[in-house]
């Protein structure tokens, strides 16, 4: 280990909420509601807000209508108006597409966008909205936690995972522009980087990076929420199964970053995690990467059964083909 300081900035406090496309609408809408357990803060004519029962933001998951699937756009704030005024800077000298400023949307204020080199689209953001309870039923009957909960009951944002044809190139790009530092990483036999975890505060991760296998372009691989407890996984199994959703694959644990999970199939296609990483943080201001070979990312999960196929390939939108 090195004696140099490797947390970033902290210009940036967390991942905040993530822009996701559906063509099932009313479908995607009914499955984050009732039965993933996400809260509908409200709508207008193309969007929906959602939340877990914990997040204090008034949104979260921002689901879109549209024609394809996919996610629109990747959401952080900052942790302060001056934070927000560092972070703009760097990313305008940092030569990566820029968008500029717009006005933001019922989730939260002004809001600064920009694109990765492929074709994901990024923004920052102080000024927000906090959830408030409307009726007695959103209502926690703690003080301290954002409200009530009902089906699968994730209770947080936690993480997304994005597709890229160059992992090194987007590490650059995560680090150079949202100030993140890297926990843990894959390093491949052909020298690239097949996989990258970032994080911008003291959690493990809140997006992870891996190659594109599918031949797609800016394309999403899942959106991840985080539940209170492992057990809230297996609960949700059941209750995914008696309402017909396509479980890819788990409940398993992962070795990268330890977290128990459970994916699925929301009705337009978009993958969505359940995951529970624990207690786990990075604590140590000189964290180093931990490197995974690619003979040990080969040795699958750490313990349950062997991924599937669909896992390294679907992504959204599907890739057309011919």
């Amino acid at each position: 280990m090195t004696n140099t300081a490797t947390n970033p900035s902290f210009d940036l406090a967390h991942l905040a909420h993530v822009e996701m496309f559906t063509d099932r609408f009313e479908e995607s809408l009914d499955f984050f509601t009732r039965v993933y357990g996400l809260k509908l803060s409200g709508q207008d004519e193309t969007s929906a807000y959602l939340r877990a029962w914990d997040d204090y933001e008034y949104a979260t998951l921002k689901l879109t209508r549209s024609d394809t699937t996919g996610v629109g756009h990747i959401a952080y704030r900052a942790a302060s108006p001056e934070a927000l005024a560092r972070r703009v800077a760097a990313i305008e000298a940092s030569g990566y597409k820029v968008h500029g400023w717009n006005d933001g949307d019922d989730s939260h204020g002004p809001a600064f966008r920009f694109e990765d080199p492929f074709g994901h689209v990024f923004e920052i953001y102080w000024e927000t909205r906090w959830f408030e309870a409307q009726t007695d039923a959103e209502r926690a009957a703690l003080k301290n936690t954002g409200s009530a909960f009902t089906g699968a009951a994730p209770r947080r944002l936690d993480h997304l995972n994005l597709l890229s044809g160059d992992v090194t190139e987007f590490r650059r790009f995560m680090e150079t522009c949202l100030g993140s530092r890297v926990t843990e990483l894959i390093q491949l036999d052909n020298g690239r980087i097949g996989g990258c975890w970032f994080t911008v505060n003291n959690k493990t991760y809140d997006l992870a990076c891996t190659e594109e296998h599918g031949g797609g372009n800016g394309r999403l691989h899942h959106v991840t929420y985080a539940t209170d407890q492992r057990e809230d996984i297996l609960r949700a199994a059941d209750i995914f199964l008696q309402n017909g959703v396509h479980i890819e694959t788990g409940p398993h644990k992962h070795a990268i970053q330890g977290t128990f999970f459970l994916y699925v199939w929301e009705p337009a296609g978009n993958r969505v995690e359940l995951a529970n990483s624990g207690a786990r943080l990075i604590l140590a201001p000189d964290w180093e990467p931990v490197v995974w070979t690619e003979t040990e990312r080969r040795k699958g999960q750490a313990w349950g059964l062997k991924t599937i196929e669909t896992f390294h390939t679907h992504g959204t939108p599907p890739v057309k083909k011919g």
